[in-house]
């Protein structure tokens, strides 16, 4: 864990400038919309069916909700009644994800820890499908979560955070080119157990690099024919790494 958490430290120097926030509140009222893939707001109606067939009794299955606070759900009405209180939420803002090709959904993501004064912002509760797992929709999905924060909603620092143990959503940190600041120890309590907490970040000064490293990467140049990647994203992120 060392070496991987060590590999996603950039440096960044002490400020004490001037500063203002004029960051903007989510909303899903308004569907997120990409190249090959849509956020939209959480219907239960439309989408927990589907959502809990891909989540449930598949290949994949079994640990994707060992870290997640809530899940597996005993059935389709059980998620949907979760889904419901996601809908109703009134501190995070909720997304289904949803390839444009298929017209299906594919997994869940939300803004969370929503601070306006002081321009700062969480993309958590992320769960993918494993069918679509390490794909390209997957991946700008979560690019048009870090887009709409810091270039639509205008926030100075977006956040991500996840158990010290998860080493799947630690290499996914590392690979969208967040850096990582630190572990918070025994920080909470998540289905009976002690949460010890990784720390991610990326500033508002770091996200046009990051941007355009995204870009190259999601461009349908940087695919052959069999839709194998030449650049990986983790090495336009962090140069001299491998993945």
């Amino acid at each position: 864990m060392t070496e991987i958490l060590n590999a996603t430290q950039r440096h960044r120097s002490l400020k004490n400038d001037p500063a203002k926030s004029t960051a903007s509140r989510p909303s899903s009222s308004t569907p997120i919309v990409g190249n090959t893939v849509k956020l939209v707001a959480v219907d239960s109606g439309c989408h927990a069916t589907m959502l809990y067939n891909l989540t449930h009794g598949c290949e994949g299955a079994d640990t994707l909700w060992d870290y997640m606070g809530y899940g597996p759900f005993s059935n389709s009405d059980e998620m949907a009644d979760w889904m419901a209180t996601c809908s109703a939420s009134s501190s995070a803002v909720f997304y289904t994800m949803i390839d444009c090709c298929t017209g299906q959904p594919f997994g869940m993501a939300s803004f969370l820890n929503i601070h306006q004064h002081d321009g700062r912002i969480e993309i958590g509760n992320i769960w993918i499908a494993p069918v679509a797992q390490r794909s390209t929709i997957a991946t700008e999905a979560i690019f048009l979560l870090i887009t709409h924060a810091m270039d639509v909603l205008k926030f100075r620092r977006l956040e991500w955070k996840c158990n010290a143990l998860n080493a799947k959503s630690r290499e996914a940190a590392r690979r969208l080119g967040f850096s990582y600041e630190g572990t918070f120890f025994r920080h909470m309590i998540v289905k009976g157990k002690n949460r010890d907490t990784a720390w991610f970040s990326i500033t508002q000064d770091e996200w046009p690099r990051l941007h355009a490293n995204f870009k190259t990467w999601l461009s349908p140049d940087n695919f052959d024919q069999d839709g194998q990647q030449k650049l990986s994203l983790s090495s336009l992120n962090w140069p001299g790494t491998q993945g």
